[in-house]
């Protein structure tokens, strides 16, 4: 089912890049605007989040009711919402690739000949994010629902957007603030507003709203996707540390030069203590980082039990999700999809947890 829905997906996107070309005239702007879009979005993705909206509103629609084609079509809004948030942080974190192609900043400043050129990309870069956020809501209208359904999912939609940005901007102060004055609990309120609200909470609560679910269960499911998107983003933490550039699609660099404050840094500058704090001060706050850098930076990750606690974290949020999932009163089939969907998205994790050796 996965397989298919995800098609249908992909089907979707391509058909609404399509139209927006007609709606919009991008390309009578600029040829390369629309191009890179276009490009930026049908690049091969999981489609996790357009996946999930769909399941949870069958899941709670009931057997005999017809599902209109325009889900599909609107479902493409999580996934122009996913873009968009993927253009900017591209550009804050100073980027190159993004899903092993140049990012979308990098496209758009190649428009014209300039003495700044990386400055245009930026610029550039900023205002496409900002049309395919409009281009996500544009998406999102095609539901057709009875429309207090729909102003209210719109709404916690658009909710969504906003708690992402803050966590963004939790992000960008912490990439600059001293490590010893960043918590656990600091890392934990950036992983739910950042990564977990829109990846798992926003479609999932958004399908449940549309398709007329209980108040339980959608207070339950907006649980159960702060958990698993906490889930998400230690793992792909991890992943960003101890993973190769082709398996990621960018730099193998990047979240280490960028010094960023994430769950394994804070809990292996808590634990260790004497030379080896100091030891890993030294790579952690270097201005420019080399391979052999991320390599001691592993180790000590590694004997300082952090890799381990990061992994702990990790597989306890994906145990009380399932938990969660169980007591939704959701239709079988669908309840089943979306376990399977959560399982396979930890796969990775677990190749690297036997890797290195990590029980």
């Amino acid at each position: 089912m996965l397989e298919k829905l995800r098609k249908q997906v992909d089907k979707n996107l391509a058909a609404f890049m399509d139209r927006i070309k007609t709606d919009y005239k991008l390309h009578l702007v600029n040829p390369i605007l629309y191009e890179s879009i276009r490009e930026f979005s049908l690049r091969k993705g999981k489609r996790i989040r357009p996946l999930l909206l769909i399941l949870s509103y069958k899941g709670y629609c009931p057997p005999e009711k017809k599902i209109a084609p325009s889900l599909y079509y609107a479902s493409t809004c999580i996934e122009l919402l996913h873009n968009f948030m993927l253009i900017h942080d591209d550009i804050i974190d100073r980027s190159h690739l993004r899903r092993g192609k140049p990012t979308l900043h990098i496209l758009l400043g190649k428009i014209v000949k300039t003495k700044e050129q990386e400055k245009l990309g930026y610029d550039l870069g900023i205002i496409a994010g900002d049309i395919v956020y409009a281009l996500a809501i544009d998406a999102f209208l095609a539901i057709q629902e009875a429309p207090e359904r729909k102003e209210r999912a719109l709404k916690y939609f658009i909710q969504t957007a906003a708690f992402t940005a803050m966590g963004e901007f939790i992000d960008t102060v912490y990439g600059v603030e001293k490590i010893e004055n960043v918590t656990e609990k600091d890392v934990f309120l950036n992983y739910t507003l950042k990564t977990a609200r829109y990846t798992f909470d926003c479609p999932l609560v958004t399908g449940a709203i549309l398709a007329g679910a209980p108040e339980k269960d959608i207070k339950k499911l907006s649980q159960l996707g702060i958990l698993v998107g906490q889930a998400f983003q230690i793992q792909d933490d991890i992943i960003g540390i101890f993973d190769t550039q082709k398996n990621i699609g960018k730099s193998i660099l990047s979240d280490l030069s960028e010094s960023k404050k994430t769950l394994l840094v804070c809990h292996a500058y808590k634990h260790l203590r004497g030379k080896k704090k100091k030891e890993f001060l030294h790579y952690f706050e270097k201005p420019r980082k080399t391979y052999n850098d991320l390599v001691a930076v592993r180790k000590i990750f590694i004997q300082s039990g952090s890799l381990r606690y990061c992994m702990d974290q990790v597989q306890g949020r994906v145990e009380q999700t399932l938990h969660l999932l169980e007591q939704l009163h959701m239709r079988k089939k669908y309840q089943q999809v979306i376990k399977a969907a959560v399982t396979n998205l930890f796969k990775h994790g677990q190749r690297i947890a036997e890797q290195y050796n990590i029980p």
